[in-house]
């Protein structure tokens, strides 16, 4: 087990949720950091007493410092805080949960700096995987993913023996507030329905991605990159329960899953003891009470973006990059009620075939491929 953390997005679900296992393990906290959040990461600080805190917001930065003049932890702000708060000479673990792209940077900064990941950041391995993925390579550093379906791979995976012996991986989706739903009745379906998760608290971000069913593309890509598997080999099933969280099929046809209640203080504190167990925060799993648990086909008619992220990974070199910039921007723009649920696919769907045929070979043309998707959507949005 840990016994020193760095936790990038301390005041999301995510971040708040590590925070209860580092309380129910001792495990000390060197650095953590927020975007706006500013009342909770003073709380934070105060209870945790962090040598960093770092808020991305320049002026909630300033505001901060001043609120924490009476302690001992400094405070920074923007990406070169974020950056320094990953790489933090205490800690040896750090965890990424920030929301989207400005994940990229610390997490390549933390692995150069030789520290253990752990994951909870779709975007920097949907965008940068191939960079990641050879960063940890070089840097000898581990690479432990935190979402509730990677978890469960990887947890299958402890008892595989030899590789080839996996036929294929399949990630579980809870089919999120609109499962059932055809595409004439979601035309107009509006962002408060769309954040009606049944089964997880998230973030809105990572909501609107159930709902349209774009983060179960984005854990495609993803587990690509973290198993390093090629696409046909991983399938999805919805799954509405949200109790099995994903399993492994054999190449004798067994299967293997990881089971456990919808709780992320599961698969967090995991990363964490890896590879021990510990006693957690989280109840236990009666399937006698759960009852049944059943299984769907996905509707990538419907529900397009998950095609449009296998289309992605297929084309392979920039293509998932544009796809995840594209997607931040039209999910934002949904939210704020300026285009319908079907437009992010639609807009997601434009970005990837814009893509150029470049690899990924250095930070740069990712952040860059990641600016062009977003301007590419913001241009049509705006029918510029």
């Amino acid at each position: 087990m840990v016994s020193n953390i760095s936790i990038l997005g301390s005041t999301g679900s995510i971040g708040t949720q590590a925070l209860q296992v580092c309380d129910k393990h001792n495990i000390k906290v060197s650095a953590l950091t927020a975007n706006t959040n500013t009342a909770l990461l003073e709380a934070q600080v105060r209870k945790y007493k962090p040598k960093l805190a770092v808020m991305t917001d320049e002026n909630c930065a300033r505001k901060l410092k001043l609120l924490l003049s009476d302690t001992d932890t400094k405070v920074l702000c923007g990406m070169e805080g974020l950056c320094q708060a990953a790489a933090t000479d205490e800690a040896e673990i750090t965890l990424n949960a920030l929301v989207g792209m400005v994940g990229l940077r610390p997490t390549l900064t933390a692995i150069n700096a030789g520290k253990n990941i752990a994951l909870a950041n779709k975007e920097t391995l949907v965008a940068g995987g191939e960079l990641v993925t050879k960063a940890v390579k070089e840097n000898n550093v581990k690479l432990l993913p935190v979402d509730s379906e990677h978890s469960a791979i990887f947890q299958c995976l402890e008892g595989c023996y030899q590789k080839k012996d996996i036929k294929k991986l399949i990630l579980t989706a809870s089919g999120g507030p609109f499962f059932g739903k055809t595409y004439e009745e979601l035309i107009n379906a509006s962002p408060s329905d769309a954040l009606k998760h049944p089964n997880w608290s998230m973030g809105q971000k990572i909501t609107i991605d159930s709902a349209t069913m774009m983060n179960k593309g984005l854990e495609i890509i993803e587990a690509r990159w973290l198993f390093d598997v090629p696409s046909d080999m991983i399938d999805v099933v919805v799954h509405r329960e949200s109790i099995i969280h994903s399993m492994i099929q054999y190449s004798d046809n067994s299967v293997i899953a990881q089971l456990g209640l919808p709780d992320m203080r599961i698969p967090i504190q995991y990363a964490l003891t890896y590879p021990e167990r510990y006693e957690s925060p989280v109840s236990e799993l009666d399937l006698a009470d759960i009852a049944k648990l059943t299984f769907y086909k996905p509707d990538e008619k419907t529900f397009r973006c998950m095609a449009v992220c296998k289309d992605a990974l297929k084309k392979g070199g920039l293509a998932p990059a544009f796809a995840n910039g594209a997607n931040e921007v039209a999910n934002l723009m949904y939210r704020q009620g300026k285009i319908k649920f079907h437009d992010i696919a639609t807009l997601v769907q434009e970005a990837v075939n814009a893509a150029p045929k470049a690899p990924a070979g250095s930070l740069q043309d990712v952040l860059d491929a990641d600016a062009s998707a977003r301007e590419l959507v913001t241009k049509l949005v705006n029918n510029e």
